[in-house]
């Protein structure tokens, strides 16, 4: 089962608050997270797989899933536990050539047949979005809304990751509407509370 709270640690937002990647993962361990991405759509190899190890290290000993965004091959390289590709990247069957089957792929889709499409595939997770408007992707697809949401539950059994404009305000609804989960990434920001705070709170929702 899919945790309903999937937290994604973006290099380029982490930047623009400037929060050290370790940091961030130390306060997402503090706060219970059992499943985190990292993405980094402009790091050398190096650079990305230098926070991949600062990151593993943040989740010593703790139950966490840590899955790579784009870089099958360097999820692979930094030992950790899956990839996710988007359109433009790897499809999942050549992802999961690259990281076996012991690994998990997830896939992100922003259309219903693109969710159609996905669900024939050997991907263990489809990500819909985004649902909301979203300030931290410049390219962001066309927001699908709750109701793309909806549709998407009906097109695949497999787990649902919701992403986009998600917060702690909307995000009840968002599983309601038959995600299985949350991918946050600026909604884990907020001015006086700690991203320890937040991500418990985003946790107490799904209680």
């Amino acid at each position: 089962m899919i945790p309903k709270l999937y937290p994604i640690v973006d290099a380029g937002v982490l930047a623009s608050h400037g929060v050290a990647v370790a940091d961030f993962a130390r306060e997402l361990r503090a706060a219970g997270v059992t499943l985190v991405q990292y993405r980094d759509k402009d790091g050398s190899p190096h650079q990305v797989l230098r926070a991949a190890a600062a990151i593993r290290e943040a989740f010593t000993d703790a139950d966490c899933r840590l899955i790579l965004n784009d870089r099958a091959d360097l999820a692979v390289l930094a030992a950790w536990d899956g990839v996710h590709v988007g359109q433009d990247d790897l499809s999942p069957e050549d992802a999961r050539r690259v990281v076996g089957p012991a690994r998990w792929v997830g896939t992100s889709t922003h259309t219903d047949e693109q969710v159609r499409l996905a669900n024939l595939t050997s991907a263990d997770y489809v990500a819909v979005g985004p649902v909301f408007a979203t300030g931290t992707k410049l390219d962001a697809e066309p927001a699908i809304g709750l109701e793309g949401v909806r549709r998407a539950r009906a097109l695949t059994a497999k787990p649902i990751v919701a992403i986009g404009g998600i917060t702690r305000a909307n995000a009840r609804s968002v599983i309601e509407a038959g995600a299985d989960s949350v991918a946050v990434i600026g909604g884990l920001f907020a001015a006086g509370e700690t991203v320890r705070n937040v991500a418990e709170d985003f946790l107490a929702i799904f209680r």
